[in-house]
């Protein structure tokens, strides 16, 4: 494919593979190389060769970005250093004076910025259950600028109509933003169902291999990339090219693995709703999810994302404590297969009482399969179970 940029008519396996990067024109390499330089030499005072200085411009970065933005079917994505860095960036699209809708399920460092340090400088928030459009709706002021979901929710699994809840932030002269990382650009598009910016940890499904930390930004709207790349700039919260190259690495498998994740999420859910010692298990892909025909209808694949509940924390521990094939570590999206305690672990920002009224309880554990072969996956699970 000679030209990087072209994806008209072509499957997501093509444009994750292809999209953004260019053989290298010095050598013809065919993978981007790694521009591990901080300044760009400049031919004459007032003339440089589209490059200055590494926070503001580098060709992996670039390459990176425009292959994200393809995979979202988008017209730009900006990079960051963090999942957190990029929400961070977003919300400085916001003044002292505007009002956010926020999802309460979002994942706990995110509800830690906004409450702890965005809150801060005179942006206010209300946290619902994005959920019920009805919540969207009544939370809505005449100042609100932003609603903001994560869907699915981290970890409870709940999803929001994205094209409804679009509708309700635009009919308020609002963006509609997303947090699609438990989803992957593979299994859901939200600017194809009306969001105006989608984020992702791209430490998580994006780049899939556990050895990076970043996030991403893409939108479709010229001036609103305009803004958020001077921000980008402003601010300096950009990867360095190693980890760009890292990720985008990672973005080559993203159609194969996500294949793999998905196939691996419905059957473990599947056994797990039939284990006697599990006592709720939340996962789209099952007919009992309250939304399954809601994810049916904007998601393709259901992910290797999977919570349960075992009742009691010392029930979860028990649980845990004894796997020997999943990890027992923070973060999602990997390869391999992680296991954690949300209340503890990823959301113990969260005060205990919200956490409860979301159901996530001291009780809750997180799974993230990965791509083992599932036989191995089930049965390191059986026996761990076999100790609760």
């Amino acid at each position: 494919m000679k030209d990087g940029n072209n994806t008209a008519g072509l499957g997501i396996g093509t444009i994750a593979i292809h999209a953004g990067q260019h053989p290298d024109p010095t050598t013809g390499a065919i993978m981007t190389p790694v521009y591990q330089t901080s300044t760009y030499v400049q031919p004459e005072l007032g003339r440089h060769l589209g490059y200055e200085y590494a926070r503001t411009h580098n060709p992996t970065r670039e390459a990176y970005e425009r292959n994200v933005a393809a995979l979202e079917n988008g017209a730009h994505a900006i990079a960051f250093a963090s999942g957190l860095a990029a929400t961070d960036t977003m919300i400085k699209l916001l003044s002292a004076g505007d009002h956010v809708v926020c999802g309460e399920g979002v994942y706990g460092g995110t509800y830690r910025l906004f409450k702890q340090v965005i809150e801060r400088m005179g942006i206010e928030f209300s946290f619902v259950d994005s959920s019920s459009l009805d919540a969207i709706r009544a939370a809505v002021k005449p100042n609100t600028k932003l609603v903001h979901v994560e869907t699915p929710t981290n970890p409870m699994m709940q999803l929001t109509d994205i094209p409804a809840a679009a509708e309700i932030a635009h009919a308020a002269g609002a963006w509609l933003s997303v947090d699609n990382t438990f989803s992957s650009p593979y299994n859901q598009r939200p600017l194809e169902l009306g969001a105006d910016i989608v984020l992702h940890s791209v430490t998580k499904y994006v780049n899939g291999h556990s050895d990076m930390v970043g996030g991403i930004i893409v939108v479709r709207d010229d001036e609103l990339h305009e803004r958020l790349r001077f921000l980008q700039n402003a601010a300096g919260g950009v990867p360095g090219p190693w980890d760009c190259w890292l990720a985008m690495r990672g973005t080559k498998t993203l159609h194969l693995r996500m294949k793999a994740h998905n196939a691996n999420g419905q059957q473990i859910a599947e056994w797990l709703d039939a284990h006697p010692k599990v006592q709720a298990v939340y996962y789209p892909g099952l007919p009992s999810h309250p939304q399954h025909e809601l994810a049916k209808k904007q998601m393709r694949g259901f992910t290797g994302m999977i919570s349960i509940e075992m009742g009691s924390l010392e029930k979860a521990a028990a649980f845990v404590n004894q796997v020997r094939i999943f990890a027992l570590a923070e973060s999602l999206g990997g390869v391999e297969s992680l296991i954690g305690h949300p209340a503890m672990m990823t959301h113990a920002s969260i005060p205990r009482e919200r956490r409860y009224a979301m159901g996530l309880t001291d009780g809750l554990v997180r799974l993230s399969c990965g791509v083992e072969d599932v036989e191995d996956l089930i049965a390191d699970l059986d026996q761990a179970l076999s100790h609760v």
